[in-house]
């Protein structure tokens, strides 16, 4: 199995983008869904069908907001929230958030004085979707995203990690400030080379690799 990192990946994904003409928005799609049909297998059987997805500003954010949608069609009980502001979003994660409002699907945005009522809201689910940090992640975790990871990680609830755990660095598998401890990870065309370094092992979880459409010569 061919691993890479970040860099590599950003090169995959543009020359995907560029070279081959698949639009990013087709990726983020494919992307989401896949990440939602791994949640539905997680949720068979299970009589508590509730799920939560954390979702950042970036295109991971964008990945879990097209999860939830298709999670929502699938007729699940799915509550987003937003570390971050409507207004920071941009591109494809702004575009499949405005969907999600058009389909009247409530949005709450995370802002410190509501962490407590957070933590309790969490007892009532059975799987927590981490759409928080992805491959673009630099530097060190700070609040409120540190608060965040760390409460997901105490509730004592299975999750599902969306390309990586956020707050994992995607080359060098270091954690600085908080990372997810995920009891699986769904990760896109590539396994990243620090899902086997340093921490990258104690936090991934088992791995999952789900096809979004990138060229099969960019793989090899």
């Amino acid at each position: 199995m061919r691993y890479v990192d970040s860099k590599q990946m950003k090169e995959i994904d543009r020359r995907t983008i560029e070279e081959f003409g698949v639009p990013s928005i087709v990726l983020m799609e494919n992307a989401g869904r896949g990440a939602a049909e791994i949640a539905l297998d997680l949720l068979s059987g299970k009589e508590n069908r509730k799920v939560v997805c954390l979702c950042g500003k970036g295109n991971n954010g964008g990945d879990g907001f097209v999860c939830v949608r298709h999670l929502i069609n699938s007729g699940v009980e799915t509550d987003i929230f937003l570390i971050g502001e409507p207004s920071e979003l941009k591109g494809d994660a702004k575009i499949n958030y405005d969907i999600l409002k058009k389909m009247n699907a409530e949005i709450k945005i995370i802002i410190e004085q509501d962490f407590k009522l957070f933590q309790e809201k969490l007892k009532k689910y059975s799987l927590i979707i981490d759409a928080i940090f992805g491959i673009g992640l630099s530097g060190k975790v700070k609040d409120p995203y540190r608060s965040v990871i760390n409460k997901l990680n105490n509730s004592g609830k299975e999750i599902l990690a969306i390309d990586l755990p956020s707050g994992l660095d995607a080359t060098k598998g270091s954690v600085t400030g908080g990372c997810i401890k995920a009891a699986k990870t769904v990760t896109f065309a590539l396994p990243k080379t620090g899902f086997i370094k340093n921490k990258g092992p104690s936090h991934v979880g088992d791995l999952i690799i789900v096809d979004i459409s990138v060229p099969g010569e960019l793989l090899k």
